[in-house]
């Protein structure tokens, strides 16, 4: 069972809230939810079964979009609304419009650390991909492990940001990426426990939510 649901916090919200970043979105979402993970299931990155996305705002608030496994609580602070369960028929169909936020990382050659995909600063290097070109190129790449695939004429970079955040003392830096387009569906298996669990790193931080919207 998989729930969407939308939290709308207006301006007096965020402020008592005390909203100023990537980390205190991160909260005030997982508060909506009762824990059920056991400390042994966090260390071993098991599911939290809550996927989101902020979907921004302005002066007047923010609205922030929700999948989770099981319902969200009444918030403190703000409104939920379109709260309502996904038919299993919803992801019966093999193409979709989508959108997505997502953390696009690779590992260093030999299966080292791993870096943001980005624009190489090498003024030696002629017709160099752009970001958003290397960012394409690897989501289109990385798409079939998810259970689609996505052609370059169907896909779209939009806005690409950098968030940094406090979390237990520690400065975490997170780079993100928009991406829309359609998706045709070649592992159904695949392709729902992408839906339902995210796809892409960061998803504890707003990353990996694919809004699909059939076609």
């Amino acid at each position: 069972m998989m729930i969407a649901s939308v939290l709308h916090l207006g301006r007096l919200d965020v402020k008592a809230l005390n909203i100023t970043d990537a980390y205190s979105i991160h909260r005030v979402v997982y508060d909506l939810f009762a824990d059920t993970r056991s400390e042994f299931e966090k260390q071993q990155s098991v599911s939290s079964g809550i996927l989101y996305v902020d979907k921004g705002g302005d002066i007047r608030g923010r609205k922030i979009l929700m999948l989770s496994n099981r319902q969200p609580n009444v918030p403190s602070h703000g409104q939920l609304s379109e709260l309502r369960r996904i038919p299993d028929t919803f992801l019966d169909y093999p193409r979709y419009r989508f959108e997505v936020v997502i953390n696009p990382t690779k590992r260093t050659s030999g299966g080292g650390r791993l870096i943001a995909i980005r624009k190489t600063k090498d003024p030696l290097l002629q017709n160099e991909e752009s970001t958003r070109q290397k960012i394409a190129k690897w989501f289109i790449e990385k798409a079939p492990q998810w259970g689609f695939e996505v052609r370059p004429e169907h896909l779209a970079v939009g806005n690409v940001s950098v968030k940094r955040f406090e979390k237990e003392g520690r400065t975490i830096t997170q780079g993100q990426a928009q991406i829309l387009g359609q998706l045709t569906v070649i592992d159904k298996e695949k392709f729902i426990q992408s839906f339902q669990q995210g796809i892409g790193r960061g998803r504890s931080f707003g990353c990996g939510l694919l809004q699909i919207v059939p076609i």
